[in-house]
């Protein structure tokens, strides 16, 4: 079974949310070539802590960061390392907050320089394909029906999803009940209910779906090596229209000034 959120534990989900969407923010302005990962994730670090919270993902079952920092053909789970971001690079960058005993979890991908135009199609597709799964956050519709929507828009755009990474409850851990797949049949799955804490997040493929994981453990990258685009957002069923907890515009706000 899975946990309904109170209204009051809903506030403590947007403000860790808030302070994670915060951090992609700030760490927007260094997304320019010759910044090395690493740069990113120590940045990242230090805003968290001096405002209030502390990495979800640093040490999270041995995780060394606390971003994961996925670079083209890099899903996710991209380890910061002294790699330079370069032109032309896509960059999904994946941060987590643990702040009042819950957990925000969100992810945007960042464009470097300029991007081929089927790269920006991919990145505008996905964050479309996120918003379409979020639609079917609502209470009495089930978990199959967001990864149908999500599904469905990624392949008529000519592209895949990968099947093997979904997104999932968030609350007082970081991963809870339910799994939230990319794909799905409508109509199957778990029936959503008020106060359930999801995180969706759709990360589509340029090529196939197919993936694996590199030497390190961690690191997932296309096995035809085409670039993978990454969006996540946390959000709350509610009876009409789900409560998105994380924040895309202040991201895009600051990369508007990069």
């Amino acid at each position: 079974m899975f946990q309904l959120r109170t209204d009051e534990e809903v506030e403590l989900l947007r403000q860790s949310n808030l302070l994670v969407s915060a951090t992609l923010a700030a760490v927007a302005s260094l997304m320019k070539p010759g910044v090395s990962t690493m740069e990113i994730d120590q940045r990242a670090e230090g805003f968290i802590r001096d405002h209030g919270g502390v990495p979800g993902f640093k040490g999270y079952q041995g995780y060394p960061a606390t971003l994961c920092v996925s670079i083209n053909d890099e899903v996710v789970h991209g380890i910061p390392s002294r790699r330079v971001l370069k032109d032309g690079d896509i960059v999904s960058v994946d941060c987590g907050v643990l702040m009042n005993g819950f957990h925000g979890d969100s992810a945007f991908t960042f464009t470097i320089g300029v991007v081929k135009p089927e790269v920006l199609k991919l990145i505008r597709v996905t964050k479309e394909c996120l918003k379409l799964g979020i639609s079917q956050a609502v209470t009495g519709k089930r978990i199959g029906d967001i990864g149908h929507a999500i599904q469905k828009h990624a392949e008529i755009n000519g592209f895949s999803v990968v099947r093997e990474m979904v997104g999932h409850g968030v609350g007082r851990h970081l991963h809870e009940p339910p799994e939230v797949p990319n794909y799905g049949k409508p109509g199957t799955g778990e029936v959503l209910q008020k106060g359930l804490t999801i995180a969706i997040e759709p990360m589509i493929n340029l090529g196939k779906r197919h993936i694996h994981q590199d030497q390190d453990g961690w690191t997932i990258r296309t096995a035809d090596r085409k670039p993978s685009a990454h969006f996540e957002h946390s959000i709350v069923v509610k009876d009409q229209i789900a409560d998105v907890l994380s924040d895309f515009n202040i991201i895009e706000e600051a990369v508007s000034k990069v």
